[in-house]
């Protein structure tokens, strides 16, 4: 048996929705059923391969609450139905940070996510010590977590990094380094979209977002 875990960058996955969305003329794909799509990947990787855990890593803008309560709350929820398919969600923070306008000069502030990526590659590295998979499948485009995928493959050659590259998030730098690399097409995510209505284990109706 060949135990395949998924890692998710939320944000570079949220964005990469949002691009299939326009690119399919359809009003959103944001109620992605990660659990799903995962699962259709699986044979990639042999006739023995179970999918073992998913790991998705996001924030919470919770400085939006005083502006935009309504797309905390969405998110949350959208995260509540990911936790009731068995995804295992790490939360990162938004820091508060001030930069001066280059127009007028002025000090503003704004909040940018932090820790994600940093959470992501500690995670890939724990899997491997402690030899909780034999695959690992990172989805992100993002070549921050390049260094990461080079220590694992160096400590653990055994082991198979693999990368499922969002929609238009393909990056040549990270298919260079990983043992298998393939795209997640727009049609997937349209493919793979909860019910409107998630029924979770205590009986709970979660409703898919109007605007979405």
């Amino acid at each position: 048996m060949k135990r395949v875990t998924f890692l998710i960058d939320g944000f570079n996955l949220y964005h990469s929705v949002k691009d299939a969305a326009n690119q399919l003329g359809v009003r959103s794909l944001k109620w992605l059923n990660i659990s799903k799509l995962c699962s259709s990947y699986v044979y990639l990787f042999g006739k023995d391969a179970v999918l073992h855990d998913i790991y998705y890593f996001s924030a919470l803008a919770k400085h939006l609450m005083q502006y935009d309560p309504g797309k905390v709350k969405r998110h949350e929820d959208y995260i509540t139905c990911l936790n009731s398919t068995g995804i295992k969600v790490e939360l990162a923070i938004f820091k508060r940070k001030n930069i001066q306008c280059p127009y007028c000069d002025r000090n503003i502030v704004r909040h940018e996510e932090k820790e994600t990526d940093v959470a992501l590659a500690v995670k890939l590295l724990e899997l491997l010590i402690l030899d909780l998979c034999d695959v690992v499948v990172l989805v992100t485009g993002d070549t921050d977590i390049v260094p990461a995928i080079e220590l694992a493959k160096r400590l653990y050659p055994e082991k198979m990094i693999g990368c499922a590259f969002p929609f238009k998030r393909k990056n040549d730098e990270i298919s260079q380094k990983v043992h298998k690399q393939f795209k997640i097409s727009a049609k997937q995510y349209q493919n793979f979209q909860f019910p409107n209505q998630v029924i979770l284990a205590n009986g709970t109706v979660i409703n898919k977002p109007k605007n979405w």
